[in-house]
């Protein structure tokens, strides 16, 4: 059988390489080998990163925690990667990889180094939370900083094509042929709006997905050139004076942000650090002074630890609101079809949130709409109302669950705490420590037998201790001592338990919670005033562009200085929509609506050009003294970034003041005092 099998085998073998070889010659004849030819130069060989991230994106996307931060850096990037849905995804899957890369190995190490401290698991885990989040926004950011920085160069060049061709749309075309740089597909965008049938609505959309406000002014220049056309201001083409007064602004932008970054690069870590050092401080006190161990492993060390937490938290979000305040970033969130307006639909919760939301027209009203508009906020005020109202009931059920756990940690801690009749100043040998355990262990017997019962009389529990084996050689005056000591313990356990004033304080800090929207509105608002001087010297830019092309006017003006606001854009826009009703009018109402000087200054000359003077006459300040208002630029920029730093500084170190001090110093040295002096005081009795 095995000769037979060996023998059947060899000859399928030769029939096999026999049909291969006739195949193999027919395939060599027919379109087979065309196709092969073909497909040669697309097949990738070997591993394919390319791939991998295409693959990797479809992935994050099924999976719901990621999925959140997917969504938020691909809105940002669709923005730098105009109609590129290949490289859009491809920059998202690799920013969370590298992201996740970082954080999946640290939070396996926490879950396996804090397996037994569930608080500590939880506080490095919250830890590592804001830290993807700065890893992934950090990401982003350099994008949005290089595509700034490459508009240097494209604008430059743009300027040697312009002197080349003489013609807008072509030298846009020619310098936007550079396929390595990100702010060529923004040319080209602009290339096709400049030769589109509309291009004035085409150039209206793209106002709406441009990167940075630069790249909406030079959209604005070329088709305002290519339409009035060009002319020579004092031998200058205007249109390269427009580009490169745009230049300049950028180059003073890239500036600003590089001193902010160097500024805020550590602060958002050194405000969120705190919570790392928490669980060492700790351990480190205890080992070296164990007389501070009833204050950490209580009531009042886990108080203390809350706190540190809730005010690294609110660091963390100021210090974050005051960084990224008024820069020209992106809006990533979904302001369509939020988890807010999901929620207001369901018509039990619109009843709810109508109950707390003002009324139309009145002045509680009229306040937060002004708070919404004057901090850019894309909240409506539905939304805002559904956030205060989660917020508040969430704090509730949150501080009511911490009372009861802090009662839960004051019991254990009786339970469980080395049982001594002296103040411990030094610490424990290993014989003392494992005696004092003996004896908790023998109170605790007691303690568990008279739980709960208030009335308990004194005779009750020295006879519950004279049963005890442990006690029965013992003197009436050593039953006499653990009797007292374990009144004492009784009356701490009978006195943990949920009490009023905690309910009360739950709901106090429940209305904290429910005006902190609110208050964090304020503070944007607050922080965006410091950029008044800045935005209204890109105005004066807006203007110095404008105002010498052909058929330009004062509502153009206006029209341009409400697309390129942030600050003053609620009282621009009415005077837009008011303009054709009385173009004076409109300006004077919109001067008595601002405060700010150097405003109300373009606003009288816009006034002048409505009915006296041409536009450029209006405006002639600003072309005669654009050395002066560059180098004012500068030093209101500096003077910006230095009050941002200051109180970003204030912010950041908050927690990490309070951590060492009120962690740390405070109970080492008030405990410490404490102990000493109730020693000395002993010692004193004994003598």
């Amino acid at each position: 059988m095995i000769f037979y099998l060996m023998g059947g085998s060899a000859g399928a073998f030769v029939l096999i390489i026999i049909a291969y070889v006739i195949l193999s010659k027919k395939m060599q004849k027919s379109e087979y080998k065309k196709i092969q030819e073909l497909q040669q130069g697309t097949k990738e060989k070997n591993f394919s990163a390319e791939i991998l991230f295409q693959k990797l994106y479809l992935t994050y996307l099924k999976i719901p925690f990621i999925k959140r931060y997917v969504l938020k850096v691909r809105r940002r990037l669709e923005i730098v990667n105009i109609d590129d849905e290949y490289n859009t995804r491809k920059g998202t899957a690799k920013i969370l990889t590298k992201a996740l890369a970082i954080l999946l190995p640290l939070l396996l190490v926490t879950i396996w180094l804090t397996a037994s401290n569930y608080l500590l698991m939880f506080i490095l885990l919250i830890f590592e939370l804001f830290m993807i989040d700065v890893l992934i926004d950090g990401s982003v950011d350099k994008i949005d900083d290089k595509i700034l920085k490459e508009q240097i160069d494209f604008f430059s060049e743009i300027r040697h094509a312009y002197h080349e061709y003489n013609m807008v749309e072509e030298a846009v075309y020619q310098v936007s042929q550079d396929d390595e740089r990100n702010v060529s597909a923004q040319g080209e965008k602009i290339y096709e709006i400049l030769i589109s049938e509309d291009p004035e609505t085409e150039l209206e959309k793209y106002y709406d997905i441009a990167p940075n406000s630069f790249l909406k002014e030079f959209a604005g220049v070329s088709y305002l050139t290519k339409e009035f056309g060009d002319r020579k201001v004092d031998g200058a083409s205007l249109y390269l004076k427009n580009v490169n007064n745009i230049t300049q602004e950028m180059q003073l932008e890239i500036l600003k942000r590089d001193k902010l970054n160097y500024v805020f690069q550590s602060l958002s870590v050194i405000s969120i650090a705190p919570v790392l050092l928490l669980e060492p401080l700790k351990n480190w006190a205890i080992h070296n002074f164990s007389f501070v161990a009833s204050w950490y492993q209580g009531k009042p060390g886990m108080i203390v630890q809350i706190l540190i937490l809730i005010l690294t938290f609110a660091s963390y979000i100021l210090v974050r609101k005051l960084k990224d305040n008024g820069s020209t970033g992106i809006n990533t969130k979904n302001t369509e079809n939020p988890w807010q307006a999901k929620l207001y639909k369901k018509k039990i919760v619109k009843k709810i949130v109508d109950l707390f939301l003002p009324k139309v027209g009145s002045k509680e009203y009229r306040k937060v709409q002004q708070y919404l508009k004057d901090s850019a906020s894309s909240l409506k005020m539905e939304w805002l109302y559904i956030n205060r109202i989660t917020m508040a009931i969430v704090t509730c059920i949150v501080s009511i669950f911490l009372f009861g756990q802090l009662h839960r940690i004051a019991v254990n801690y009786i339970y469980s705490e080395p049982t001594t009749d002296y103040d411990l100043i030094g610490g424990l040998s290993k014989k003392d420590e494992k005696k004092a355990m003996e004896v908790t262990k023998e109170d605790n017997k007691i303690l568990d037998q008279f739980r709960g019962k208030l009335k308990a009389q004194t005779k009750e529990i020295e006879r519950a201790v004279r049963k005890l084996k442990y006690y029965e050689e013992a003197e009436d005056s050593e039953i006499k001592k653990v009797v007292e000591r374990i009144e004492d313990k009784l009356k701490i356990i009978n006195s943990e338990y949920l009490q009023w004033f905690e309910i009360l304080l739950a709901f106090v800090f429940s209305i904290i919670a429910y005006m902190s929207p609110i208050w964090l509105l304020i503070f944007q608002v607050k922080m965006r005033q410091l950029e008044m001087e800045d935005e209204v010297m890109q105005f004066q830019t807006i203007i110095l562009m404008l105002m010498r092309i052909e058929r330009v006017n004062v509502e153009i003006i206006l029209e341009w200085l409400e697309r390129y606001s942030n600050i003053f854009k609620a009282p621009i826009t009415r005077c837009v929509n008011n303009y054709e009703a009385g173009a004076w009018e409109a300006l004077e109402a919109m001067k008595e609506e601002v405060s700010y000087t150097q405003f109300i200054r373009i606003i009288e000359s816009m006034q002048a050009a409505v009915e006296k003077i041409p536009i450029r006459d209006a405006f002639d300040e600003l072309d005669s003294e654009r050395d002066y208002y560059q180098e004012k630029r500068k030093e209101s920029n500096d003077r910006l970034i230095k009050r941002k730093g200051m109180i970003g500084k204030a912010i950041g170190f908050a927690p990490m003041v309070c951590m060492f001090v009120g962690y740390l110093i405070v109970p080492l040295v008030f405990i410490g005092l404490t102990s000493m002096s109730s020693t000395f005081s002993s010692m004193t009795a004994a003598k």
